[in-house]
């Protein structure tokens, strides 16, 4: 047998290598370069207007070459059209040894107006609904850029501050991105608090003033505003002032209703533990007129919260039938507590009101009302006058058809002693 052909040796055959394996030159400062040059073409001569309609054009047809795929150079990309060129740390331009390599076709230098934000605003929307990856490398780099607010001029700064606002207002950026200014040295020198009080100006002139309360709650702002003060101002006054001289002043109505709303807690938690404790009513009496004062509560609310602390404290009984002597039983209790918050017309009918909110809303209880009214009628903590306008034309909508049959009887009952008592004032 003749022995096999033996096979040809590799040895130092020199392989071709897939295009696919070939990997590609990360080169930021080349795109940067190539970038630069041709923006230059989008300036008119005459004029010195950049066409932004031809720059679209320009990045769409580009983003679709390989060698400048925006998934590599999409940050780069985003630097260049807001400061025109990449941003070393600090927030300055990068520079080329000693030169600074950077293109008026940006936001910084460009955008002098609203009309022009507008403008700027169309061409990143239109760049990532074709690249929609963008977005997610847009809000990664305004991480970065807006902790170099103080390398900026003010100028720039400002003009962020708009572009940024209308970014946070469409969604295009997530609000919350806005808590990154907020550290020492932009706080120290007012730098924060400036570009905030633009965004939300600017959001105001083109959302009006609720889409400025929307962008505080998501933003969780509305919990740090303080936070953009330097510490030796950080007063409720300053932050009142600051805010009115923006036209902010819904902020400042907002962040007080907040406020209150907080005290209203803590004072509903305090009655709570004052009733499960047995507090003396005395005491209970004497501390919430003290907190009412000095959280500028009306004695209609401090009421209502009373009723609500005094409902809540209690394990109702699951039985109809027990469930009215056992209310009665506890109010009873805390009629004191009643009557010295229910010294104006006003007061009661909160309270009345608030009580038929409650027993509707808890269907146990809508076979009480009219005893509940009764008991607070006899002890003086509802008046005739109050009841009979209750019943006429200020009641709520609540149940309204079913505690008007309920009080009906009671009604004219009053009615009737109210007529004698008129008779009786005639004769004499």
């Amino acid at each position: 047998m003749s022995q096999k052909a033996e096979l040809p040796s590799l040895t130092g055959h020199r392989t071709k290598t897939r295009k696919r394996d070939e990997k590609k030159i990360f080169d930021p400062t080349g795109f940067r370069d190539f970038l630069v040059l041709e923006l230059e073409q989008l300036i008119d001569s005459n004029t010195g207007v950049i066409d932004l309609e031809g720059l679209f054009k320009f990045l769409d047809a580009t983003g679709q070459k390989s060698e400048y795929d925006y998934k590599r150079y999409g940050e780069a990309l985003m630097e260049i059209l807001i400061a025109g060129g990449i941003l070393a740390p600090g927030g300055s331009i990068a520079k080329d040894g000693d030169k600074v390599v950077s293109t008026p076709v940006c936001v910084f230098q460009d955008a002098v107006d609203m009309e022009r934000i507008r403008a700027w605003d169309q061409v990143f929307i239109k760049l990532i609904r074709r690249y929609k990856y963008l977005e997610k490398m847009l809000g990664e780099l305004m991480k970065k850029i807006l902790v170099y607010l103080k390398g900026f001029s003010e100028d720039q700064r400002t003009r962020l501050a708009y572009l940024t606002a209308l970014w946070v207002a469409s969604g295009l950026l997530i609000p919350n991105t806005l808590l990154i200014v907020i550290n020492e040295h932009q706080v120290k020198d007012s730098v924060a608090l400036h570009f905030i009080l633009d965004i939300l100006s600017t959001v105001k002139a083109d959302k009006g003033s609720p889409a400025v309360i929307t962008l505080l709650k998501k933003s969780s702002l509305d919990n740090q505003l303080d936070q953009l003060f330097p510490a030796n101002k950080r007063t409720a006054e300053n932050m009142k002032n600051s805010l009115i001289n923006a036209q902010l002043g819904d902020v400042v109505t907002y962040m007080a209703s907040q406020e209150n709303a907080g005290a209203k807690k803590d004072m509903q938690r305090f009655l709570r533990s004052s009733i499960s404790s047995e507090k003396p009513i005395k005491d209970i009496i004497a501390d919430l007129q003290k907190s009412s004062e000095k959280n500028g509560f009306q004695e209609s609310e401090a009421v209502t919260m009373i009723w609500v602390a005094l409902m809540s404290s209690v394990e109702w009984n699951k039985k109809e039938d027990l469930i009215l002597e056992q209310i009665l039983k506890h109010l009873k209790q805390y009629i004191p507590l009643f009557t010295a918050f229910t010294t104006a017309a006003k007061s009661e009918l909160a309270l009345l009101n608030k009580t038929q909110e409650f027993c509707y809303d808890n269907q146990e209880f809508r076979k009480c009302f009219n005893k509940i009214v009764l008991l607070f009628y006899k002890t003086d903590v509802l008046s005739e006058e109050v009841i009979l306008k209750w019943y006429k034309d200020s009641h709520v909508p609540k149940g309204w058809t079913i505690f008007m049959e309920q009080m009906k009887k009671f009604i004219e009952w009053l009615e009737h002693a109210e007529s004698e008592s008129e008779e009786e004032s005639d004769d004499e």
